[in-house]
């Protein structure tokens, strides 16, 4: 899970997109970046890998051993939301491990952000588009990784059988495109 980021020619803020990918490195998957972000100059302002999601181990396997029975999906979730007399749309960026959309839908509803990022309707914390309530964005990351990884890897979800699964480390700050080539 990587947060990209951009200056868009004819733009004038720094704009950002979150891109999933399967690679062994972030050198690896610049490639994919690249075609997924076309014509910009980018670079990194996060990442995480992922494998742990809300207490479920998280791994990837070759598409061809994939598990037969899913019971849960790995969700992206982009919640807006905003601060009295803040001239600003926050996010939060969350994924969560659930067997439907309206089950990470509920999971985003008690986050801190979408409690407390709280300006009364129709300005509070929201999840747009058509869900019932009102997410910036949700997906599901299968549906939304390159054709590339899909034909090659799918994505396996299971229970942790290890209480203490290490939290995934979230790596923040800026980083040049040019230091992954």
């Amino acid at each position: 899970m990587v947060l990209l980021g951009c200056t868009p020619k004819g733009r004038h803020t720094e704009q950002h997109d979150i891109f999933f990918g399967i690679g062994n490195s972030l050198k690896d998957m610049v490639p994919q970046m690249e075609k997924f972000w076309p014509g910009v100059q980018l670079h990194i302002d996060a990442w995480r890998t992922v494998t742990n999601v809300n207490g479920f181990a998280v791994s990837v396997l070759p598409a061809d051993k994939k598990p037969a029975n899913k019971e849960r999906q790995l969700f992206f979730l982009n919640l807006g939301g905003y601060k009295q007399n803040e001239f600003e749309e926050f996010h939060y960026k969350m994924i969560t491990a659930s067997a439907t959309k309206g089950d990470a839908i509920k999971a985003a509803i008690e986050t801190a952000f979408y409690k407390h990022t709280g300006l009364p309707a129709p300005a509070g914390s929201h999840i747009d588009d058509k869900y019932g309530v009102d997410a910036d964005d949700i997906h599901a990351i299968e549906d939304i990784l390159d054709a590339s990884y899909k034909q090659q890897f799918c994505i396996a979800i299971a229970a942790s059988t290890n209480d203490a699964l290490p939290e995934d480390e979230m790596h923040l700050g800026y980083a040049k495109w040019s230091s992954l080539k």
